[in-house]
């Protein structure tokens, strides 16, 4: 399964950046803190849980302004910021009626946005999320957080990846580590992360009518449990769902429960799983070499070949795997280990 990027303009100013993969009813889904199109597809379990969700839909996702391959609109960022940008993502692919899913911090917007346009979604769900930022953790912690994204990018970015995935191996753990950093700056992240904390729409939740589920890891350590019961009570048409596991991020850890409840909320039949792409040992040798950061030059002198055969090696790689970049190749291997 592949994925189409392109982008939108933004009524906020700035480019807004989306793919769209899979066949069928729009699923538009709203991501959380951070995101980057093209480094998440090159994550084997990222991918895998999209491409879970893009059977017997039209899965379209986005990245916020400033964020991925999205372009800033406004240093700062607000609920009306992400109006603007889920805005610009539904006019560009023409979805006038669709199924609206929302994670992390995401679901307080998707949550908002079924409230303030009721007849354009079909049904809602939500996964890990709540509808009040400042009951996500106390307020000294919040600032602490927030000191250390600001000043210490580096180390906040893996601080927080124990934090959202303690389930992840330690070479997915790594890759999402680096692909925090290649997501947004400092700048950008702090914001973003201020908005998760202060964001309430508790007042909204009563005027959506679509039907809701409403899922949460009995133990997820970045937003308890009980910021997605709330959420759920005030839903009138919710359904809230407990799975197993501690990790925030929706595709680490166990996410078949997960995949089942949405799927089955969403009335899809229980998927077929697909085989994952493989490489050659050839092609995951020049993958290592390109997380490396070499040339193709380079690459060919390391293993002996010319450098035209390289680029080649290079672009097999790329068809394989539905990569654009050298960059989703090095967040790939990253994540494997080098394995297939």
């Amino acid at each position: 399964m592949g994925q189409r990027v392109a982008w939108a303009d933004s009524p906020a100013g700035g480019r807004v950046a989306y793919a769209v993969s899979g066949s069928g009813p729009p699923l538009v889904y709203v991501n959380g803190w951070l995101s980057h199109l093209e480094l998440s597809w090159a994550l084997p379990a990222e991918r895998g849980f999209f491409e879970a969700l893009s059977e017997g839909r039209e899965l379209v996702r986005y990245d916020k302004p400033g964020c991925g391959l999205s372009t800033p609109a406004s240093p700062d960022h607000t609920l009306g910021h992400e109006f603007d940008a889920l805005q610009a993502v539904l006019d560009a692919t023409g979805s006038d009626q669709f199924d609206l899913m929302g994670v992390s911090s995401g679901a307080a917007v998707a949550a908002a946005w079924a409230a303030e346009h009721p007849s354009s979604v079909s049904r809602l769900v939500l996964y890990g999320g709540w509808a009040y930022g400042p009951d996500v953790a106390a307020p000294e912690i919040q600032t602490h957080v927030l000191g250390l994204v600001r000043q210490h990018w580096g180390l906040a970015s893996g601080l927080l990846g124990d934090v959202f995935a303690p389930d992840a191996d330690g070479p997915t753990r790594a890759a999402f580590t680096r692909y925090q950093r290649e997501a947004a700056s400092a700048e950008t992240a702090c914001a973003m992360l201020l908005m998760a904390y202060r964001i309430d729409v508790v007042d909204l939740l009563k005027r959506v009518t679509a039907p809701t589920l409403v899922v949460h890891r009995e133990r997820d350590r970045a937003a308890p449990i009980e910021l997605g019961r709330r959420l759920a009570d005030g839903i009138a048409q919710a359904r809230f769902v407990v799975i197993p596991g501690r990790s925030h991020l929706p595709y680490v850890g166990d996410a078949e429960p997960l995949i089942r409840e949405i799927r089955r909320f969403l009335g899809l039949p229980v998927r077929r799983r697909a085989a994952l792409p493989a490489l050659t040992v050839r092609q995951r040798e020049v993958a290592g070499l390109i997380a490396q950061g070499c040339t193709n030059r380079e690459i060919g002198e390391r293993l002996g070949i010319a450098e035209r055969s390289a680029e080649a090696h290079v672009e097999r790689i790329r068809l394989r795997m539905d990569f654009r970049s050298r960059s989703q190749i090095a967040a790939w291997y990253v994540a494997t280990g080098g394995a297939n």
